[in-house]
């Protein structure tokens, strides 16, 4: 009998469609947490992973890259949920994120090298306010050189921990639906911003460094929300990776998602940059 279970989990797993959500840790790349994921279920439905195989047959991807240092929602698709994954890309997405006054980074983030460091006490909370302003709605932003946008097919961040000369990319416009100051206890500040496709939060806190004549650094980042998934509702936490709680999942959150021809009308924003990757 033991066989015939193992093999209604196998059919269960690979009859598995749409978009889900998963919670990523702070530490684990985004591609590392969905390799994770794909071995607990494989494992789960008794597939024996030979070789690179499997991988082929579960289809399986996620919705943008949260930056290892970066915790919360990382939308997954599986089976033919993984065409859908593009819309997630261009979609709006919510942050958490916590910036640290008066010292730079090379990484833009609490990963990096101290680069340079600045008095930050003539900083007030309405400054900080003041400047929110300046970086809502609609505004150019230059990408960091840490980041997973590519030059030539590799990531600029991998070019930078070779020692290779990056150039920075040119700024390129994106959205800032909203963006608030939610504590300030100098030297740290914590927003809430919800943004389009291709925002970087990490640039976001370093410029608002640069623009109160000081510089900063992101310290911690979540994502709460992308697209409809937000992090309370629909992220799954490892322990929920299992194939009936996806299975559920899964169900649940059709609902979310719009009909069908709706996402095929919306044009991608960065040809070329925001490719989903599923290493």
């Amino acid at each position: 009998a033991g066989g015939v279970v193992l093999g209604n989990s196998a059919d269960k797993l690979f009859s598995l469609s749409g978009l889900f959500a998963v919670y990523k840790p702070k530490g684990p790349t985004s591609a590392g947490v969905l390799n994770l994921l794909k071995e607990r279920l494989l494992a789960e439905a008794g597939v024996q992973t030979k070789g690179n195989k499997t991988n082929k047959v579960l289809k399986i991807g996620h919705g943008g890259t949260l930056d290892s240092a970066a915790a919360g929602v990382l939308v997954v698709g599986i089976g033919k949920g993984t065409k859908m994954l593009r819309t997630m890309l261009t979609g709006s997405k919510k942050y958490t994120a916590i910036g640290l006054l008066g010292k730079a980074t090379d990484t833009l983030d609490a990963t990096g090298k101290v680069t340079e460091e600045k008095p930050y006490d003539q900083v007030t909370k309405g400054d900080l306010e003041n400047v929110l302003q300046k970086f809502t709605g609609d505004i150019m932003q230059v990408p960091p050189l840490y980041s997973a946008l590519k030059k030539d097919g590799e990531r600029l961040s991998t070019l930078m921990q070779r020692g290779e000369a990056v150039e920075a990319k040119p700024a390129r416009p994106v959205r800032v639906y909203s963006l608030s100051l939610e504590q300030f206890q100098p030297p740290l500040f914590t927003l809430d911003v919800e943004c389009g496709g291709g925002f970087y939060v990490r640039s976001l806190v370093s410029d608002i460094g640069k623009e109160l004549s000081t510089c900063a650094t992101m310290q911690e980042l979540t994502r709460t929300k992308q697209g409809p998934f937000t992090l309370e509702e629909h992220a799954l936490y490892e322990d929920k990776w299992t194939i009936d709680e996806i299975a559920r999942s899964l169900e649940h959150c059709t609902s979310l998602l719009p009909g069908e021809p709706a996402h095929k009308k919306l044009k991608r924003e960065h040809p070329g940059e925001t490719a989903v990757s599923c290493e």
